[in-house]
């Protein structure tokens, strides 16, 4: 019987044409127009943020915290101090990365102006999160001063890229050449931690060679141009991080009170830095000291262990953030004076 003439054109394809299947890329997409999706993405985030809150309680349950109060008033003064000094040290070379940005973007603002934005964003960063203080900082900030949104973005960028390459150099080696031994329900073994070592390394070193031999040397990536610098200002990024992470752990070696090598010290604190950055939790709270009394308890007991990483949190985190408040406001008067100054000479 042959077909009938009635049928519906849409109901057929021209010979020889296929019907292309939507590819994942295009699905997710789809999914993502769809009015439903921001929701479901706030829904997973909270549903994981609510789970990473119900474990850390039921940890800090079984915490003696009298004992751990204890510990911390028992620090002998100079090792607190020792340990503020250096990290003290620590947020004036992290007040350098933006410098490397200046000079990248070109821009001419005052260094010691620079330097007090990027200490003001890193203290903020370190308590409320990457878009509270890197970020948002810096852009209400920088914007003030009248730097382009353009400017803005690659002097982020270049600070962000400056931080994570010491990292994957110095957490590669201490990986690599210092492998911890790991939990069994971390389901990663030593070999796997050399391995992951060296690929950070290797990543490092691919952006010193990119640096150094690449002929392409420009982007343009969401409308925003992306340049790679010079060698030089690649071993700059890379001296200064490597830098800041290397004091990080020394100042936590310091408050662990010789009680472990420098190595191990350092490379705990760099897994638990992933860690709290992976977790969303404000500060990583409760996931830096999960991770010391994970891979640290035994030799020491978990009592020390949290005493000492609530002091580092003290000297590291809440003291600069207590002064860079201060610097903050102080920078947001001056510039509502200067605007009214401004305002006032337009009359």
């Amino acid at each position: 019987m042959a077909p009938s003439s009635t049928a519906a054109p849409s109901s057929t394809l021209p010979t020889g044409e296929v019907r292309a299947k939507p590819r994942g890329g295009q699905r997710l997409q789809a999914w993502r127009e769809r009015p439903w999706w921001p929701w479901a993405k706030r829904l997973v985030v909270l549903g994981f943020l609510a789970f990473v809150a119900v474990l850390l309680v039921s940890q800090a349950r079984a915490i003696e915290w009298a004992q751990v109060f204890a510990t911390m008033r028992a620090y002998p003064l100079r090792t607190l101090l020792v340990a503020a000094g250096l990290a003290a040290l620590s947020h004036c070379i992290y007040a350098s990365f933006d410098l490397v940005g200046r000079h990248y973007t070109g821009h001419r603002l005052p260094v010691p102006t620079v330097m007090a934005i990027t200490f003001v964003s890193y203290a903020f960063n370190l308590n409320m999160g990457t878009i509270v203080g890197a970020v948002g900082m810096r852009v209400r900030l920088y914007s003030r001063l009248g730097l382009a949104p353009g400017q803005i973005t690659r002097v982020v960028g270049i600070s962000m890229l400056t931080n994570w390459l010491g990292y994957f150099l110095l957490a590669g080696l201490a990986f690599l050449l210092w492998p911890l031994a790991l939990p069994d329900d971390w389901h990663l073994g030593r070999t796997a931690l050399r391995a992951l070592g060296a690929g950070l390394v290797a990543v490092a070193v691919a952006y010193l060679l990119a640096c150094a031999f690449s002929r392409r040397r420009e982007w343009t990536v969401r409308g925003h141009e992306i340049a790679l610098p010079s060698l030089r200002v690649a071993f700059v990024q890379l001296a200064l991080s490597c830098a800041n992470w290397g004091v990080m752990g020394l100042a936590m070696f310091v408050l662990l009170q010789d009680r472990v090598p420098y190595p191990m010290a350092l490379g705990v604190l760099l897994i638990g830095a992933v860690a709290g950055l992976m977790s969303r939790v404000p500060a990583g709270l409760g996931v830096l000291e999960a991770v010391f009394v994970a891979l640290l308890a035994p030799p020491l007991t978990p009592t020390a262990l949290i005493a000492a990483v609530l002091c580092y949190r003290a000297v590291y985190y809440w003291a600069p953030l207590a002064v860079a408040v201060v610097l903050y406001l102080a920078m947001e008067a001056q510039a509502r004076r200067l605007a009214a100054d401004g305002a006032c000479a337009s009359r």
